[in-house]
């Protein structure tokens, strides 16, 4: 793959995830009360269907039991996105997008107590600044002056602001068990090569997500909730931009991954540009001043850590 192709899917797949938390955002409606499981449905299909796909598109020699070998990288993907939605029909995407972007500084700290992996003194300064950032942030949100605990109940605004740090935790432990599966030499999956191991992985997330959208279609439909997919305009476009994006990572890891990483980490950058702009979303010079600390140790921590 040439040097304009691979930049090409990196800065696709960076626009294409960050578009997906503008749509996120959009359809995650505080009014609608199962939007959050809408969304995790909305995804599922689109995905299943860009699995399916796959299937009748690539020769990857699928072996199905690589669904139950790859499902508990799948379980902690979908979860934690799932509470993601949820939070954000509460919080500001300003303010959940950059705590939710520190699961690779989480990452970093599991390799270094499980792998004993030797790190750089700018990476532990990195990750000091995320840490920072995210007791900043989350002292002025409960002690500044938002007024969420007045709009939603203090139980509910609690809880909300724990989605992005769940998400967090739950994606950094998704991450740090696909770096094990993904490896040749280390991997659980089964029929897969150099060429396949990605595809594969890829394909056996998309479909068990696309279970997970059936399972909460019919857990929805037993409580009396519609769901329209044809209707439902933001989440569709996010489903489609997660997916896009999910596509163009796969090439873009392939052409040059150790640069490609920190690029596509940006996507937080281009997160808050889009709710600020699109969104109209302010916050205080104190919150944004606690946000580009956290923005500044993600984007330096990946660099440091490619």
């Amino acid at each position: 793959m040439n040097f304009y192709m691979w930049l090409f899917f990196a800065l696709t797949t960076t626009f294409m995830w960050g578009l997906a938390e503008l749509f996120y955002k959009k359809g995650a409606r505080p009014e609608e009360k199962y939007a959050h499981l809408k969304i995790s449905v909305t995804v599922g299909v689109v995905m299943g269907a860009h699995a399916i796909f796959t299937l009748l598109t690539k020769h990857i020699n699928y072996d199905p039991m690589n669904l139950i070998y790859y499902f508990p990288v799948s379980f902690c993907y979908i979860l934690s996105m799932t509470l993601s939605y949820f939070g954000m029909r509460f919080i500001e995407e300003s303010i959940s997008d950059p705590i939710e972007n520190t699961s690779g500084g989480i990452v970093f700290l599991l390799c270094i107590l499980f792998l004993a992996e030797k790190v750089s003194w700018i990476s532990v300064l990195a990750v000091i600044a995320e840490m920072i950032g995210v007791i900043g942030v989350g002292f002025l949100d409960n002690h500044g002056s938002t007024d969420r605990k007045k709009k939603i109940g203090k139980k509910m605004a609690i809880i909300a602001f724990a989605m992005p740090f769940c998400y967090a935790i739950l994606d950094a432990t998704g991450t740090f068990m696909d770096d094990i599966v993904l490896e040749m030499s280390t991997t659980t999956l089964t029929h897969v090569n150099e060429n396949t191991i990605e595809l594969v992985a890829n394909t056996s997330y998309e479909l068990t997500f696309l279970i997970v959208a059936v399972i909460l279609m019919i857990f929805m439909w037993r409580k009396g909730v519609k769901y329209n997919l044809p209707k439902q305009g933001d989440k569709i476009l996010a489903a489609v931009c997660e997916t896009a994006g999910q596509f163009t990572y796969v090439f873009a890891m392939s052409g040059n991954g150790a640069i490609a990483a920190p690029i596509m980490d940006s996507v937080v950058v281009v997160s808050l540009l889009l709710s600020r702009v699109v969104l109209k979303e302010r916050l205080t010079k104190r919150q944004y001043f606690f946000i580009f600390m956290i923005v500044a140790g993600i984007i330096t921590l990946a660099i440091t850590e490619a």
